[in-house]
């Protein structure tokens, strides 16, 4: 955190410059969050989508499901997958609980795509 001090210049109004008057604190707080984390490693890249079974996780923000409708058409017409596995967050202000994220790894997917949608 630091502390300043913010005042008109002496030019302006040297009497009450002199007498502190035009002195105004003012509070800077930092909004980076310096905790300190442990790296974690990004998942590895897969080779190929075919056969695959794809997550998709809608995390109810609208148009997600219409998003993410699309998304599902492609990667079955398109990418071969074989299977997709649709999960929806109960809100979007926090994270997913913990039964969904255990039916994506109850089910095997092998790859999750989030839907941020409006």
């Amino acid at each position: 955190m630091i502390r300043l001090q913010l005042c008109i210049s002496a030019e302006a109004d040297p009497i009450r410059f002199e007498r502190g008057e035009l002195k105004m604190p003012i509070t800077l707080v930092n909004p980076l969050d310096e905790t300190p984390r442990a790296h974690v490693a990004a998942a590895q890249r897969l080779d190929t989508l075919v056969g695959k079974t794809i997550g998709l996780l809608d995390i109810s923000k609208p148009g997600g499901s219409i998003f993410l409708d699309h998304i599902e058409r492609r990667l079955r017409e398109r990418y071969g997958v074989a299977a997709v596995l649709r999960e929806m967050k109960p809100t979007f202000t926090k994270p997913a609980p913990a039964d969904v994220l255990d039916k994506m790894r109850d089910h095997k997917v092998d790859a999750v795509i989030e839907a941020l949608a409006d």
